[in-house]
């Protein structure tokens, strides 16, 4: 078990390190045994170790890819991300994404009020910067899904995979999010408003959350 930890480990180094971006695709099973010195059925199993925790998806006769599997096509992703600049990507989160909110707080259920609670609280325990930002997207994913409006969910995937393809350059001066973090109480403030069916406070605790995390990753990209 140490040792499949291990090399799960390693494989999530090799995917940091290697300058790989979400919806990338990692080098061929082969390869990637001689690169970590393991066997195909070792290999496989830190691969799902991987996909399980939402750092990889894989498709048959296609490859494995970096992120969660995605919902649509990748050439418009890859199209997308080629032609949208940052603060456009904040202007439609500040967009979309309140009104997700405000449709969750009308029709989630208990199922999907427990799993944003889930990632809520993963969010806060996470270990370092990687798992956090994973649990958050998670967060915002079950967010969009409780809305079970499908056309909603395809266009928030469609955002989040361009939004998750772009190097925003934000610094990261700590191994993990300190504890008094401000995305955690604003996480908590979103969750708490749609399990309270209160869609108007949902969708103003979204907005407020997007404001708070672009003012210091883009500041200039929050429109007036």
């Amino acid at each position: 078990m140490t040792k499949a930890i291990d090399l799960a480990k390693k494989l999530r180094d090799l995917i940091e390190t290697a300058g790989y971006r979400h919806n990338d695709r990692l080098p061929p099973e082969r390869e990637l045994c001689e690169i970590l010195g393991t066997t195909r059925n070792k290999l496989r199993g830190a691969l799902a170790e991987l996909e399980a925790d939402g750092r990889i998806w894989r498709h048959v006769g296609r490859g494995t890819f970096v992120g969660a599997r995605p919902v649509l096509n990748l050439k418009d992703v890859t199209y997308l991300r080629d032609q949208i600049k940052p603060a456009q990507v904040v202007a439609v989160r500040l967009t979309v994404e309140p009104e997700l909110s405000r449709l969750a707080a009308r029709h989630a259920t208990k199922s999907d009020r427990d799993q944003m609670r889930l990632c809520a609280d993963r969010c806060r325990a996470s270990k370092d910067w990687r798992s956090y930002e994973a649990w958050d997207n998670n967060l915002h994913q079950a967010i969009a899904r409780a809305t079970h409006n499908q056309l909603f969910l395809y266009f928030f995937e469609t955002l989040n995979s361009v939004r998750r393809s772009i190097v925003w350059g934000q610094p990261r001066m700590t191994r993990k999010p300190a504890s008094d973090y401000s995305s955690f109480r604003e996480h908590d403030a979103i969750v708490a408003a749609i399990t309270a069916g209160d869609s108007e406070l949902a969708a103003r605790t979204m907005v407020d959350h997007l404001e708070s995390v672009y003012s210091r990753v883009l500041p200039e990209g929050i429109p007036a």
